[in-house]
């Protein structure tokens, strides 16, 4: 009986032979190509692979190129065009589907705003591509809007889960008083809901940001020709001459999405309670 009575100790995953060499290895594994980049992004030669010293030339030259800074602008105007129009919607989904009784097909709502997730990116925008091919030659419109509509679907899911997150976590007594003192269900959304919930409106808006500046596959299948994002004309360098200014690219991108993130977490730290 004190066999079968004595506490066992509590499982502890760091305990177990090897988990510390093995994420280790997965640590060296996924940022040792980063530090990599960034460090060679300051070479002062021409090669990527060639240590010569240490020089800011090749941001420099990235500052200063002008294929650089129309992409970097298209890329910007992008990624805020969709961060905007696919927190909208991703928020008039999640009120949808939160503020209102469970009902017959919520479930199959749920896997179609999820869908983006759950389909490899590839047939997404083979069918995107497809799509609009046939919407050009029936109207004859061109331009940016393609890939403003492309990016914002593709946006929504990582937008819905913070937002649909926030929603979920949040203590309906205030919206039924404000319905108990009379409120219309507008007036209540605008005095309680929203102020709630502009944490989680914020960091979904963050996130779609942060998708939509580094998709690749999408942007390279549905754009035309002068609408090069920052990711693509990276990747197009990659097929010519490879020097160190696409390392300095990177590395301010990487920068950027950094910055990104973190605003996210102090968003979500500061706000998220």
């Amino acid at each position: 009986m004190t066999y079968f009575n004595r506490k066992r100790p509590p499982f502890s995953l760091k305990a177990q032979p090897g988990f510390g060499t093995i994420a280790g290895l997965c640590f060296v594994m996924l940022y040792a190509p980063i530090i990599t980049l960034v460090v060679y992004s300051f070479n002062a030669g021409k090669y990527i692979s060639l240590w010569e010293g240490f020089s800011l030339q090749w941001y420099v030259a990235a500052w200063g190129n002008e294929a650089v800074q129309d992409a970097t602008v298209r890329s910007l105007y992008l990624a805020a065009q969709a961060s905007v129009y696919s927190t909208i919607l991703a928020t008039m989904a999640a009120l949808g589907t939160t503020r209102t009784p469970p009902f017959r097909g919520l479930t199959a709502i749920y896997a179609m705003i999820n869908q983006p997730l759950m389909v490899p990116e590839i047939v997404t925008a083979v069918a995107l591509l497809i799509l609009f091919a046939m919407i050009k030659s029936l109207t004859g419109i061109q331009g940016m809007v393609y890939l403003v509509i492309a990016h914002t679907a593709f946006c929504i899911p990582f937008a819905y889960l913070p937002i649909r997150a926030r929603l979920e976590g949040m203590d309906l007594i205030l919206e039924t008083a404000a319905a108990d003192l009379y409120a219309t269900p507008w007036k209540t959304f605008w005095r309680i809901t929203l102020p709630l919930l502009w944490p989680g409106i914020i960091a979904g808006s963050m996130l779609a940001f942060v998708i939509s500046l580094d998709d690749v596959v999408i942007t390279e299948f549905v754009k035309s020709s002068g609408q090069e994002t920052l990711p693509t004309y990276m990747l197009g360098q990659l097929r010519r001459v490879v020097t160190p200014e696409i390392n300095a690219i990177s590395t301010l991108l990487l920068g950027l999405s950094i910055l990104v993130v973190c605003l996210l977490f102090f968003v979500e730290r500061k706000f998220g309670k």
